[in-house]
């Protein structure tokens, strides 16, 4: 075999190798619109939540500065979708007062939810002596001695949408769901067990994805 046989057998192994890389990208692409198509058409829409009862086991500011409380939760959660599936993925529920978090953090279990399903989550949210700012623990008495505290109870994690095969990547998720406590007079809780209400709130929570 002479020199420039040898020549154009590796260029004809290049241009083979670029042949397939071409078909190779042509295929992704395709791919890729493809998923993109699909996409645009089901639209997914994002989970709907509602906050459904609080129970309060403790609340105690009587402490300057500081907070002890202690929650049980019952959030539901629908998937609106008919045709997309959706994982919840480190999901964390916590209270917060006047967007102060006076909780720690409780992790939920991760979930997939499928078509138009809806979950349930009664978890226990707590804090043991939180510390808040002067003017909050001032606000917070007030408002306690007037019979109503407003309170957020949030909800933080990633999604990821489902669609037939195809799983997206993760998305922030951000709940955020009034809770309105009230005491003395104004007291519309029901009494479950000692130093235990129960407020049946059904308050549908704002949701961002």
């Amino acid at each position: 075999m002479t020199a420039k046989d040898c020549g154009n057998h590796g260029k004809g192994r290049r241009q083979l190798i670029r042949r397939l890389f071409g078909c190779l990208l042509v295929f992704l692409l395709i791919v890729l619109i493809t998923i993109l198509i699909i996409w645009a058409i089901l639209r997914p829409t994002k989970p709907r939540f509602i906050l459904q009862d609080t129970t309060v086991y403790a609340f105690n500011a009587s402490t300057p500065n500081f907070l002890t409380s202690n929650f049980q939760v019952t959030v539901s959660t629908r998937n609106p979708n008919d045709r997309i599936g959706i994982y919840y993925d480190r999901l964390v529920i916590y209270a917060t007062y006047r967007n102060q978090q006076t909780t720690l953090r409780t992790a939920l279990p991760p979930t997939y939810q499928g078509h138009n399903e809806i979950n349930v989550w009664s978890p226990f949210i707590y804090g043991n002596m939180v510390p808040i700012a002067p003017d909050f623990s001032v606000a917070l008495k007030s408002e306690q001695a007037a019979g109503t505290i407003f309170m957020v109870i949030k909800i933080d994690g990633r999604v990821r949408w489902k669609v037939g095969t195809f799983v997206s990547g993760r998305y922030h998720l951000n709940v955020r769901c009034p809770a309105y406590i009230t005491f003395g007079s104004r007291n519309n809780g029901v009494s479950v067990g000692e130093n235990a209400v129960k407020y049946q709130l059904v308050t549908r929570c704002s949701v961002s994805v």
